[in-house]
């Protein structure tokens, strides 16, 4: 763990135990309060929807001082925002439709803290593996990744055969950015 030392309460505006687990990384203390807001807000293009959504997220869980994280992930592939499967055969038609081939996972960011927002949104590039039918049947089977952006988690290590840019990021929550984001309005500090 890194073990940043922070100041005042952080709070995670989001249900994902991936971004909580990504979060405890480094070394923090928050709390997790998901934000229920509604996702269909009409932006145009992945970075501007989650922007949006984050920024939403945030502030539907804001109440003072503290510092609130919001965010949100999709994929995009072939001309499409793709969310969350929901579904066994949503999941599986995703996968199939991503099979062999890039695609882009864009997460937005936003960081709320002292009536301030700081909005980014960070972009990854994902290739999937090349797999059969029967092997994404059996991937979403046994995976069920109906709450992932894309239908699939990289970290479950079966589909992905290579990206480009921030693990973090396609994990859900990109680190890099939304610590140099926490460190630079003065949230969390030291560990230099």
């Amino acid at each position: 763990m890194s073990g940043y030392a922070q100041r005042g309460r952080i709070v995670l505006a989001s249900a994902s135990p991936r971004r909580k687990e990504l979060l405890e990384s480094l070394g923090i203390d928050f709390a997790v309060i998901p934000a229920d807001v509604d996702e269909d807000i009409g932006a145009k293009g992945p970075a501007a929807l989650v922007k949006a959504l984050s920024k939403k997220k945030a502030e539907a869980v804001a109440t003072g001082n503290e510092c609130v994280i919001g965010s949100d992930t999709v994929v995009y592939a072939r001309g499409k925002v793709i969310g969350k499967p929901y579904t066994v055969e949503n999941a599986i038609k995703t996968i199939g439709m991503l099979n062999g081939r890039w695609h882009t996972v864009y997460t937005g960011v936003t960081v709320l803290y002292k009536g301030e927002a700081s909005t980014f949104a960070e972009k990854s590039r994902v290739k999937f593996k090349r797999m059969s039918d029967e092997q994404i049947s059996a991937y979403v089977n046994e995976k069920l990744p109906l709450d992932k952006a894309g239908a699939y988690g990289i970290q479950d290590g079966e589909v992905v055969e290579k990206y480009a840019g921030s693990y973090s990021n396609i994990v859900g929550l990109p680190l890099e950015k939304l610590t140099k984001t926490l460190k630079r309005i003065g949230v969390i500090y030291g560990n230099d």
